[in-house]
């Protein structure tokens, strides 16, 4: 059981709010971690996992001899690292006779697990193996395409698990908006039996096609490997509940004076108040006041001097 702390600053507070599940969530970290026996197989696989995902993952390297994800009692140590690092997702190595090159990929909520999925690596191909264009590199931090080929993965109940787990895996981070000129790899999943699925990575390459949206072509560039479904637990159903909550779309508050045109766009009212334009201040324009005045100064002056003419003249 973990200690639970009050936050007694602002500061500790909005750090505990950060980590705490949200009903709208984003990105999810990864944990990636091995047992106390693993083989020169599972290290390549996880290491092209951490590479794959880098930037929202983290890798520990020393051997965990606590953790067994699927017994009783082995998962303390697990969700103690999970709350240490803030990962809601994990990827565990073990090497045993019985179950060689096993990997467990597992969900958490509220750093407790959520859910399991037990799968052994087949015929595993390292990124180093494929000769490809550099250019077709995937960025670190772009979002991938993810396809997922096979009936396998509607009608079979392992299959359906898995591929929830593996969309949650290597998704990324949720967006609204993408860039096409952006997406520059694709995951392909492929159910080729009941229990086996051929996982393999993809370059994108975009080519010309006549029209406004290019056409798209697929480069393997690794890594590959199969992926056989040995155990998976399934969700408890109050957690799953309680996970699944999700918010009802408050209607947005109508705004006034502003309509919408489909060949304006957007319209707004402004109502301006009554201008006194009596009461605004001018500007002094000096040089006309005194240009002005001077004129008036010599025209009043003319009059006077030919009315003094008119009376002299009368007299």
């Amino acid at each position: 059981m973990f200690e639970v702390r009050t936050p007694r600053t602002g500061k500790a507070r909005r750090a505990l709010e950060k980590r705490a599940p949200k009903l709208v969530e984003t990105g999810k970290k990864t944990l990636i971690l091995h047992g106390t026996k693993t083989s020169g197989v599972l290290n390549a696989v996880l290491t092209e996992i951490y590479h794959m995902k880098k930037g929202s993952a983290v890798k520990f390297s020393r051997k965990n001899e606590n953790i067994k994800p699927f017994e009783s009692g082995g998962e303390t140590s697990l969700e103690f690292f999970l709350n240490r690092t803030d990962c809601s997702i994990f990827v565990f190595g073990s090497h045993s006779k019985k179950r060689p090159d096993n990997l467990v990929i597992g969900r958490a909520y509220d750093h407790h697990i959520y859910d399991l999925v037990e799968i052994g690596v087949e015929n595993f191909k390292p990124m180093e193996s494929f000769k490809y264009d550099k250019k077709l590199a995937p960025q670190i931090g772009s979002k991938p395409l993810i396809a997922f080929i096979g009936e396998g993965f509607e009608n079979v109940e392992e299959l359906k698990h898995l591929k929830e787990v593996l969309l949650d895996l290597l998704r990324g981070e949720v967006i609204e908006n993408l860039n096409l000129v952006g997406v520059d790899r694709a995951y392909v999943c492929t159910a080729i039996s009941s229990n086996r699925v051929f996982l393999s990575h993809c370059g994108l390459r975009l080519k010309k096609s006549g029209t406004k949206v290019p056409r798209m072509e697929l480069e393997e560039i690794g890594p590959s490997m199969d992926l056989v479904v040995r155990r998976h637990r399934l969700p408890n159903e109050s957690l799953q509940k309680e996970a699944m909550k999700t918010t009802r779309e408050k209607p947005k508050k109508k705004v006034k004076n502003v309509s919408k045109d489909a060949i304006e766009g957007k319209i707004g009212k402004i109502y301006m108040p009554d201008q006194k334009v009596g009461d605004v201040a001018l500007p002094n324009i000096a040089k006309g006041v005194k240009r002005e005045r001077r004129e008036a100064k010599l025209k009043n002056g003319e009059n006077k001097h030919a009315s003094k003419k008119l009376k002299e003249n009368s007299t």
